[in-house]
């Protein structure tokens, strides 16, 4: 394979005429300075290059039109292993996708060769979906009125955190000394990942009694503010064709205010309270109020839990002010106050029989799930922290790699390691 792929590219350097390579920034002819050897690295190993380099007398630069054509840099990975070991590193740490690399493919590479790969390429994952969000965010847009849509889309999004790397500047090591161990990450040094998941509710499978999936989901991440979400998401969903003029927007959340801030945007739209949520706030008072493992409180909060599965919240409500004591300082008072503002405040999403009727589902646990496999799987192993263009260039890739959108890269112009 190796034998034969030297023999392509010398018939692609045959092809190449001396007299058509001109000056990148004047425009001039550039003459040729005689041919030097390079290698780069390949799925097969090791190609031995010979590329002529050309240069511009006026404006000092030189070009290899042969190493541009092929998309290599010399001493590099090519573009195909980069994407492969891009991939191994964006499945394991960094240090075992440089052993798999060598037992898969047989060629010897470093823990930052792999780092690079993932750098490169999830750069530009993130600036092709960064363009994706701003297309479709253009108001010269075309209307999601031309495209019929499904009739529902369901929209789950949530936010887990991530530590991040305290460092006024990057470590090196001093000869053969070991690196310095990196400062503890203090309060505060946490970024929230925010992700996002959008289903079809008639695709949704029960493979077996009790277990829910999907057949098709797509997930968008973003290491930044809630706005920058929900553009990924809007932009996601005109990409998919899953926003038509009359589709409904079903926006599951678990009631932070940064979400339904943001639910706004769609003019048809359901929200729900996670359901799960809700019974959650019921526990924290039944645990205070009748003790931990309790029976009386499985049983009290088994009941709430079942009316507002049945859609009487009004009926939880009456219930829950009926138990308030008449000591104003009370601690269960306090509490109990807390949980009937947040049912009260959230009643208009908390209609579960309607949404079970329709097909909607009540809980969020497609977007807890999508949190665990982006995140949690890669990026929040013991002892890992990142910094911000690292976290969103692994974020970028593993929604490429999770959407089944690999290929993708294929497309995409590598960031140059020689600027």
């Amino acid at each position: 394979m190796l034998a034969r792929l030297k023999e392509r590219v010398a018939a692609v350097d045959a092809l190449q005429s001396e007299h058509d390579v001109a000056c990148s920034r004047c425009g001039e002819r550039m003459h040729s300075k005689g041919r030097r050897s390079c290698f780069t690295l390949v799925r097969f190993g090791k190609l031995d290059l010979r590329p002529q380099t050309f240069r511009c007398e006026g404006c000092k630069v030189s070009r290899r039109p042969l190493l541009e054509q092929l998309g290599v840099e010399a001493g590099r990975l090519s573009g195909a292993l980069a994407r492969l070991v891009a991939l191994l590193g964006v499945i394991v740490p960094y240090e075992q996708a440089a052993q798999l690399v060598l037992l898969l493919f047989g060629v010897q590479v470093s823990t930052m060769t792999v780092w690079r790969s993932v750098q490169r390429l999830g750069t530009a994952a993130e600036k092709y979906t960064e363009e994706q969000a701003r297309f479709f965010g253009d108001p010269c847009h075309e209307s999601p009125g031309t495209s019929p849509g499904p009739l529902a889309v369901v929209l789950g999004v949530d936010g887990c955190a991530l530590g991040m790397q305290v460092r006024p500047k990057r470590r090196r090591r001093k000869g053969t000394e070991p690196m310095e161990a990196l400062p503890p990450v203090e309060e505060g040094h946490f970024r929230e990942v925010k992700t996002g998941v959008l289903l079809l509710p008639e695709e949704r499978v029960e493979p077996s009694p009790g277990r829910r999936s999907v057949v098709r989901r797509a997930l968008v991440t973003c290491l930044g503010n809630a706005d920058q979400i929900f553009e990924r998401l809007w932009a996601k969903l005109h990409q998919m064709s899953w926003l038509g003029a009359n589709t409904v927007v079903v926006i599951v959340g678990d009631g932070a205010e940064w979400i339904w801030n943001r639910a706004e945007m769609f003019t048809k739209r359901c929200e729900i309270l996670d359901f799960w949520h809700a019974v959650e706030k019921a526990w924290e008072f039944a645990r205070t109020r009748h003790g931990q493992g309790s029976a009386v409180a499985d049983q009290w909060v088994a009941r709430i839990a079942k009316d507002l599965r049945a859609g009487q919240v009004a009926a939880v409500i009456s219930r829950l002010e009926a138990l308030l004591p008449t000591t104003h300082e009370s601690e269960h008072r306090k509490l109990l106050e807390g949980l009937i503002r947040y049912y009260r405040s959230h009643c208009e999403r908390m209609r579960y029989d309607e949404y079970l009727r329709l097909g909607y589902g009540i809980g969020s646990g497609a977007v807890e799930s999508s949190h665990k496999q982006v995140v949690h799987a890669r990026l929040r192993q013991a002892g890992m922290r990142w910094s911000e263009l690292g976290a969103r260039h692994l974020l970028a890739l593993r929604v490429l790699l999770l959407n089944g959108q690999w290929s993708l890269l294929d497309r995409m112009q590598m960031t140059s390691l020689a600027a």
